[in-house]
């Protein structure tokens, strides 16, 4: 591929230049022809809660996994979050074209308090501890609990941890390098985990006043996944005869989802853009993730939420010299876009510095 030679508007900054040369960002010329790119250049998006490894109907493969990525990369993904999947996609790694992973290997939960099949599911509360201690020895930066799900005898969301095993478990992942998540949709398992010192909540459709202080204080990340959480009136309907109280819950949280987030994003939570693609959302939603997170927020930090600051929480680089070109390119301004309800499809995508087929 030739050099590429970009001018224009360079997200979050302002009226600029750069080269991409051999997939690196320079921000002075290497010489030589290039390929003239104009417009607005956004460092490329993190769907941070996409699941690869997981698929709606039949059994997950590399070679599924692979085209449900590229259909990410086609919306501008460069990154993908892996929040939990029994398919381990690290063979994908260092592919052509293909966003870098985040993995996390299985969820930890509990049987018959989780979905039947999926990830670890313990047979008592006690044995997380030994979970953990085994997902981190298997080397992935970031851990996953599912932190509440429905508890058929109480018939309503409910916490799967007692605190103090919540506490040793994250002291655990901490003591080996390892992060830690957990899946919550109701109130009563925040105030456990938040206490525990979990590092981000995904999803948080329960968040109250004092949950949200405390995520605020402790610097706690939020993937609020907005777009799943439009799912609830599906998920929770073949409930409503048999777990009534569990339905009217869900139907709640879904209709304050916006004042929930809204209240979070103005209270300072760091908030973060995931589709939690891989089940009921399809791939490639990574834009109206930001659409959704446009309502609770400003545009210009919706896809700040989904750039460069999902790349700084992970540790990846924006466009700065000498960093591998991820990139999203756009021919008109996506904040003026965004402003009025919907992002543009980009003209271009560069993923390690490689020009994305956008055709998929």
């Amino acid at each position: 591929m030739s050099d590429l030679h970009f001018s224009g508007v360079v997200l979050p900054g302002g009226e600029g230049e750069f080269w991409v040369s051999d997939g690196v960002v320079h921000l002075s010329g290497p010489g030589g022809p290039a390929t003239e790119l104009r417009g607005f250049a956004v460092p490329g998006y993190v769907d941070a809660h996409c699941h690869v490894g997981i698929v709606e109907n039949g059994e997950p493969d590399l070679v599924r996994g692979r085209a449900l990525a590229l259909q990410d990369v086609a919306v501008g993904v460069t990154v993908i979050r892996e929040p939990g999947s029994d398919l381990d996609t690290s063979p994908l790694d260092g592919a052509p074209g293909l966003p870098r992973m985040v993995r996390m290997g299985q969820h930890i939960a509990l049987v018959k308090r989780y979905t039947r099949g999926l990830g670890e599911q313990l047979d008592d509360p006690s044995q997380l501890v030994d979970a953990v201690r085994r997902r981190a020895a298997e080397g992935h930066p970031w851990i996953k609990l599912v932190g509440d799900w429905i508890d058929r005898a109480a018939g309503d969301l409910a916490p799967l941890w007692p605190d103090d095993v919540l506490a040793k478990a994250v002291e655990v992942a901490h003591d080996a390098g390892a992060q830690i998540t957990a899946h919550v949709f109701g109130e009563d398992a925040l105030p456990g985990l938040l206490a525990a010192g979990v590092d981000a909540i995904e999803h948080g459709s329960g968040l109250t006043a004092d949950t949200i202080e405390t995520m605020v204080e402790k610097g706690i990340g939020l993937v609020p996944t907005m777009i799943q959480i439009e799912n609830f009136p599906s998920i929770a309907e073949p409930a409503r005869e048999k777990f009534p109280v569990y339905h009217r819950h869900m139907m709640a949280l879904h209709d304050r989802r916006k004042a929930t987030f809204r209240a979070a994003w103005e209270a300072g939570v760091a908030m973060y853009a995931g589709t939690d693609a891989g089940g009921f959302n399809v791939h490639g939603a990574l834009p109206r993730e930001i659409e959704a997170l446009a309502t609770v927020m400003p545009p210009e930090e919706a896809i700040a939420a989904a750039s460069w600051r999902a790349r700084q929480w992970l540790g990846f680089a924006g466009i700065d010299d000498g960093t591998p070109a991820d990139l999203v390119i756009y021919d008109e301004d996506p904040r003026v876009a965004l402003a009025h309800g919907a992002l543009p499809a980009p003209s271009a995508v560069l993923v390690r510095g490689e020009l994305a087929d956008l055709s998929r």
